[in-house]
């Protein structure tokens, strides 16, 4: 997956460098105008933001983490777009503190990470279904 031409329209890559790459763009959740990249939203549609009739949404991929779609057994069911999570989160007291009284905390759950860039292929092959 090196240039976009060789790419497919709607390919999403990581990529370490600063800066959009010919044919690539950051998944940042802009509105891009349907009359300049038709085929791109023949694609992606709405489902990640945008009126439809002049707009369309790249996926913001800012400060999150891709979760595959679909649904299996004993899995949530998540479908194409859908957001979820949040970075911070309030924990309630299920036991008292030494002093007998309950109060909730604020905490960060995260993994260790390296932020990186996820970036869209806005210039490419329009994919073929198989």
């Amino acid at each position: 997956m090196g240039n976009a031409q060789e790419s497919y329209l709607g390919d999403i890559k990581l990529t370490a460098v600063n800066f959009d790459q010919r044919g690539w763009m950051e998944c940042d959740g802009r509105l891009l105008k349907i009359s300049d990249h038709n085929a791109l939203f023949a694609l992606l549609g709405t489902q990640y933001g945008g009126d439809g009739r002049t707009t369309f949404a790249l996926p913001d991929l800012r400060g999150r983490v891709p979760v595959g779609q679909g649904s299996a057994p004993g899995l949530t069911t998540r479908r194409q777009g859908e957001k979820g999570g949040v970075e911070n989160g309030t924990q309630k007291a299920v036991k008292p503190d030494e002093n007998g009284t309950y109060s909730d905390s604020t905490s960060t759950n995260m993994q260790p990470y390296t932020v990186i860039r996820y970036v869209i292929c806005v210039n490419g092959i329009f994919p073929s279904r198989s």
